[in-house]
C-alpha cells in the first residue's frame, strides 16, 4: 500500500508515520507533506497513492482547499482535533477521523475500514464528490454570537444564550435563555446556515429550537412532536412530521 501524509507539526508527522508503518505490513509512505500548496503540486505530478491522512488545519489554511484545486484520486483518513458532530458526519460517509493525539487501536480501526471500503468501491463513485461537499460543509464556521439592535444601541448575544430563533409577523427574532426578544436581519433560511447544527434545529417553518432550551417532548397529533422549552414561546412548537426523524437523530 502507498501511503501520502498530509501534516504541518513535524512530531506529528512523524509519529503518525511510524504508526502506520508498524500497523500496515509492507506500507510505502510516499511523502510527508507540510502545506495545501505543496499537496496540490504532488497530486499533479504523481499518481495517486492508496491512501492518505490530511490533517485539516494546515499553515496555509484548511487541506479541503486541496479538493479544489486538483483531484484527490484516493480515499482520505483526516486527522486533527475537531467537534463532535465532524467527527460521526465523516463516519457515516465511510470516511474515519482521527482525533489527536491519535490512538493505535483508532489507526488499526481507521485502516480496517479503509481495507472494507476499499474491496466495494472507488474514487469514481458518486459517493467520492459526496464526501468532499461534506468536508466543506464541516471545516466551514458557525456563528458564536448575533449581532442585534436595540434602540440606539447594538448588543451582541452569544449563541449559547439563544433559546429559539423564530418567526412572527414576516419579522425574524431571537429570544434569550433570560427571557429576552430581539429582531433580526437575518431570515430563518439564513439563520440556519449559520448555526451549529449540533447545538440548534429547525423544528418547522417558524422555529430553530437550541438543544439546551428543551424542557419537554411529548407525542402530538398525526405524528407529530410537541416542543416545550424553558420559557413560553409566542407560538406551540409542534415538530413538522417530516422532520420528526431527523430530529429524533438530533437528540441522539
Amino acid at each position: 500500500m502507498r501511503v501520502l501524509i498530509v501534516e504541518d507539526e513535524v512530531l506529528a508527522a512523524e509519529r503518525l508515520q511510524e504508526m502506520v508503518i508498524k500497523a500496515i505490513p509492507g506500507v510505502e509512505v510516499v511523502a510527508q507533506l507540510d502545506s495545501i500548496s505543496t499537496a496540490v503540486k504532488w497530486f499533479e505530478q504523481n499518481d495517486s497513492p492508496d491512501l492518505a491522512f490530511f490533517d485539516i488545519q494546515l499553515a496555509d489554511g484548511l487541506s479541503f482547499e486541496i479538493f479544489d484545486r486538483t483531484r484527490v484520486g484516493c480515499p482520505v483518513i483526516f486527522t486533527t482535533a475537531y467537534d463532535e458532530y465532524a467527527l460521526k458526519a465523516f463516519k457515516v460517509n465511510s470516511i474515519d477521523y482521527l482525533l489527536k493525539p491519535i490512538d493505535h487501536d483508532e489507526l488499526a480501526a481507521a485502516i480496517n475500514k479503509y481495507n472494507n471500503i476499499h474491496s466495494s468501491t472507488n474514487p469514481e463513485t458518486p459517493g467520492w464528490q459526496e464526501v468532499e461537499d461534506v468536508l466543506k460543509m464541516l471545516t466551514r464556521q458557525h456563528k458564536s454570537r448575533f449581532v442585534v439592535k436595540v434602540g440606539d444601541r447594538i448588543r451582541s448575544v452569544p449563541a449559547d444564550e439563544i433559546l429559539c430563533f423564530y418567526s412572527l409577523a414576516k419579522a425574524t427574532y431571537i429570544q434569550t435563555v433570560d427571557d429576552r426578544h430581539y429582531v433580526m436581519d437575518h431570515s430563518l433560511e439564513q439563520i440556519e446556515t449559520l448555526v451549529d447544527p449540533v447545538q440548534f434545529f429547525r423544528v418547522n417553518r417558524k422555529f430553530i429550537i437550541a438543544m439546551d432550551s428543551i424542557a419537554d417532548i411529548i407525542s402530538y397529533t398525526n405524528s407529530r412532536l410537541k416542543v416545550t422549552l424553558n420559557h413560553k414561546t409566542e407560538e406551540e412548537i409542534i415538530v413538522a412530521r417530516e422532520k420528526v426523524k431527523d430530529f429524533r437523530q438530533w437528540l441522539e
